[in-house]
């Protein structure tokens, strides 16, 4: 079954932004959140964490950290997503030990993706899939643009969850769920959903359990 991973947005004002975390979290259908909020200071980051990992453990959603190891140790996170430019997965275990999560972007690259996955990393996030406001176009025009073949490939040549991110929605997230991504992740086409992120939760909930059942009845 695929799972949604939540992003937060890449600003927040914490009084606001908690009510919101708490409705969809609310939903069910959340089953990881990571904490992105790269140009914060520590204590801003801190502050944040310390008030949304309760709400997470509370529905029994993974609560990940973007980048900073040091702190999701501090904080008990369970876990912490790397990129290509951040510390390397062995440095990161050994600030948080075997049990935590570290995921780490292969963007659309096989090979970044079967490196983590021989360091040790616990899954491989892969994109972004479509145009993204998430992530600076120069990254974008760096790493490259994957197309959903190699979430299969992945799936069938590794164990290892994968993560599919960029630009998805619940309108085009059909061809990323039938090519095996094991995690859906969003970040904007939930925060900013006309309809509200509650709602964008369900609707994506909706549009992968579609996308499973058709594929089931080839």
């Amino acid at each position: 079954m695929t799972e949604i991973y939540l992003v937060s947005p890449p600003k927040i004002t914490l009084s606001e932004f908690l009510p919101h975390l708490h409705a969809v979290l609310g939903t069910g259908h959340v089953r990881s959140f990571q904490l992105r909020l790269k140009e914060a200071k520590d204590e801003e980051i801190l502050e944040a964490a310390k008030a949304m990992l309760p709400l997470c453990h509370a529905r029994e959603c993974a609560f990940i950290l973007n980048d900073r190891a040091y702190l999701a140790a501090a904080i008990g996170a369970d876990g912490v997503h790397l990129g290509q430019d951040d510390m390397s997965v062995k440095d990161a275990r050994k600030i948080l030990g075997d049990q935590k999560i570290i995921g780490v972007s292969a963007h659309a690259s096989k090979h970044l993706a079967m490196d983590a996955g021989e360091q040790g990393a616990d899954y491989v996030a892969f994109g972004a899939f479509y145009p993204t406001t998430s992530k600076p176009q120069e990254k974008i025009d760096k790493w490259g643009v994957p197309s959903p073949d190699i979430l299969h490939w992945w799936s069938t040549h590794t164990t290892l969850p994968c993560v599919a991110i960029g630009g998805i929605t619940p309108a085009n997230c059909t061809p990323l769920v039938e090519a095996g991504a094991d995690f859906i992740a969003a970040i904007t086409s939930v925060w900013n959903a006309p309809a509200g992120p509650t709602q964008a939760v369900i609707n994506f909930q909706q549009a992968i359990e579609a996308s499973q059942a058709a594929r089931k009845g080839e």
